[in-house]
C-alpha cells in the first residue's frame, strides 16, 4: 500500500471507538490519537455509536463485541447498511475462532482478541484507514466514469473508448501534464474538457489556445502577455492566457504547430511554473495545469528538427490516445442514434425516424473524419429531412462522399499471371503503391503534409506507407 495514501488517510481521519468499559475507551483514545492521528471519538454503547454515525461519518470503527444494549455484530451489520466503505475492527475478551469467522464473514475488516499489544492495534487501524481511503477513491472514480458520458458527451461501450475514459478518470484530479493524441475528429478537445470538468480546477473556466490559428508574434503575446510600450501598438498592458488560466487548465490545441522559438519559452513555463511577459523586467509564478493535443506524429517532427525533444518529454507525462471510429465500429450505431436524437430536438422534428436501411448504410460507410464527420452528416440529414423518415434515397442525395464502388481494373498482368496468388497480389500492390507515392510526392515537391492532404490519409498514416516501401520525402524536394 502507498505510504502517501496512508499519510493522507491518517491526517483527515475520523475513528469511532465503541466499548462499554470506560478504562478501555480512555486507553484506546490515547493510543489511537498518538499512533494514527486525526480525530478520535468514543461511544459507550452500540446505540450511542449508531446515533453518532451520520454526524461524524467515521472512516474506521473499532468496536467491542460483547455490549449490553446492542452487540458489536449487530452494530457491524447496521454500519454496513449505512456506509459499506467504513472499515470495522472488532475486538473481544471472549474470543473464539467461530466468533472471529462470523465477524469477518459479516464484513469486519479485522478481529482482535483482548488483551492486545498497542503497536498491533495501531497497525491494524492504520491499515483499515488506508482501506477506507482506497475504497472511497475507487467509488468516486467509478461515479465519475459513470457520469462522464452523460456530462461530457462521450457515447460508446467499445474497449478502446472505455480504456481512454478510464485513464482520464485516473489522472483528471492530478496536476500532471497530459498529451492527448488522435486523428482529426476523434474528440481531443472534448477529452480535455472532460479532464478539466473532473478536476478540482473545474470551478474556473478552462482556457483554450488554437495554436495554428495565430501567427508566431501574436501567439507569443497572447500566451505570455506584454507590458505597455513593449512594442509598436502596445498601448496598454495585456494579461497573457497563462495568467488567465492561473489555478485552472490551459489547452494548447495542435501543439505540434507551435514555432521552435516559442517551444523554448513554453518549456520554461513547464519547468519553472513561471512566465515572463514581453517588455516586463520580472517573472510571474502561475499555477496552471497544461493539457496539449495533436493529430501529428511528434516523434517524426523531432527527427525533422521541427519539434524540441525536451519539450516532448515535458508534455508526454501522461498520454491519452483517442480512438478512431475504425477502432470503435461497434459504437457507430450508438453515436448515430445519439446525434439523431439531439438534432431532432434542436430542429423541432420529434416525429422524424431513421430507416433500418439508412442506419445500415451509415454504419458501413468509411468515416475518415471520425466522430466529427459522423456528427455533421447526421446533423445535415436531420436538417434537410423532408417528411417523417430519413431513408436511403436521402442519403444518396447527400453531398457527403459516397461509398466507393468496386470497378474492373484494366491491367496487363504479364509475368504476374504465372505467380501464386498471394505473391502476385503483393507484387502488384507494391508496384501500385510505389508509383502512386512517387507521383504524389513529385507533385507536392516532397512536402508530406501537403501530400497527405491530397491523398486523404493522415500525415502519420502516409509516413507509415512511405516507410513500408522505402520512399523518402527528401528525394522529391527541389
Amino acid at each position: 500500500m502507498s505510504a502517501l495514501v496512508t499519510k493522507k488517510a491518517a491526517a483527515n481521519s475520523r475513528i469511532l471507538i465503541v466499548d462499554d468499559e470506560p478504562d478501555m475507551l480512555s486507553m484506546l483514545r490515547l493510543v489511537l490519537k498518538k499512533g494514527c492521528g486525526g480525530e478520535v471519538v468514543s461511544a459507550r454503547s452500540g446505540r450511542e455509536a449508531l446515533q453518532l454515525l451520520p454526524e461524524i461519518q467515521p472512516d474506521v470503527v473499532v468496536s467491542d463485541i460483547k455490549m449490553p444494549d446492542l452487540d458489536g455484530l449487530s452494530l457491524l451489520q447496521q454500519i454496513g447498511e449505512h456506509d459499506a466503505t467504513i472499515s470495522v475492527v472488532m475486538m473481544t475478551g471472549y474470543g473464539t475462532i467461530d466468533m472471529a469467522v462470523r465477524a469477518i464473514k459479516d464484513g469486519a475488516y479485522d478481529f482482535l482478541e483482548k488483551p492486545f499489544e498497542r503497536e498491533n492495534i495501531v497497525r491494524v487501524v492504520q491499515n483499515a484507514l488506508e482501506r477506507t481511503t482506497l475504497l472511497r477513491m475507487n467509488s468516486e472514480l467509478q461515479k465519475r466514469l459513470t457520469n462522464l458520458g452523460a456530462v461530457e458527451g462521450f457515447v460508446g461501450q467499445s474497449v478502446p473508448l472505455k480504456r481512454a475514459l478510464e485513464l482520464m478518470g485516473r489522472v483528471a484530479d492530478s496536476d500532471a501534464t497530459v498529451l492527448i493524441r488522435g486523428e482529426s475528429g476523434t474528440g481531443k478537445e472534448l477529452a480535455a474538457r472532460a479532464l478539466h470538468a473532473m478536476s478540482a480546477r473545474s470551478k474556473r473556466p478552462m482556457v483554450t489556445v488554437n495554436c495554428p490559428a495565430l501567427p508566431e508574434h501574436i501567439l507569443e503575446s497572447e500566451l505570455f502577455g506584454y507590458a505597455k510600450g513593449a512594442f509598436t501598438g502596445a498601448m496598454q498592458e495585456k494579461k497573457g492566457l497563462f495568467l488567465e488560466a492561473d489555478r485552472s487548465t490551459i489547452l494548447l490545441d495542435e501543439i505540434a504547430d507551435i514555432p521552435v522559438s516559442l517551444q523554448t519559452k513554453l518549456l520554461r513555463v513547464l519547468q519553472e511554473k513561471e512566465i515572463h511577459p514581453l517588455g516586463q523586467n520580472r517573472s510571474f509564478t502561475v499555477d496552471v495545469r497544461v493539457v496539449a493535443s495533436t493529430n501529428q506524429d511528434l516523434e517524426a517532427k523531432i527527427r525533422e528538427g521541427t519539434f524540441r525533444e525536451d519539450l516532448f518529454y515535458r508534455l508526454n507525462v501522461v498520454t491519452i490516445t483517442m480512438p478512431s471510429l475504425t477502432e470503435m465500429e461497434e459504437d457507430i450505431p450508438l453515436l448515430i442514434h445519439h446525434f439523431f436524437n439531439i438534432f431532432k430536438e434542436q430542429y423541432h422534428k420529434p416525429e422524424l425516424g431513421l430507416s433500418t436501411a439508412a442506419l445500415e448504410h451509415l454504419c458501413r460507410r468509411s468515416w475518415p473524419g471520425n466522430v466529427r464527420e459522423l456528427r455533421n452528416t447526421v446533423k445535415r440529414l436531420v436538417l434537410l429531412a423532408d417528411g417523417d423518415w430519413v431513408d436511403l434515397g436521402q442519403l444518396n442525395q447527400s453531398p457527403s462522399p459516397p461509398t466507393p464502388q468496386p470497378r474492373q481494373a484494366e491491367y496487363n498482368f504479364g509475368e504476374l499471371g504465372s505467380l501464386p496468388y498471394n505473391e502476385a497480389k503483393s507484387r502488384l500492390l507494391e508496384e501500385f503503391s510505389t508509383k502512386y507515392l512517387q507521383d504524389l510526392l513529385t507533385r507536392c515537391e516532397g512536402n508530406v503534409t501537403s501530400a497527405a492532404a491530397q491523398c486523404g490519409l493522415e500525415r502519420q498514416g502516409l509516413q507509415r506507407v512511405m516507410r513500408r516501401y522505402g520512399i523518402r520525402s527528401a528525394d522529391f524536394k527541389k
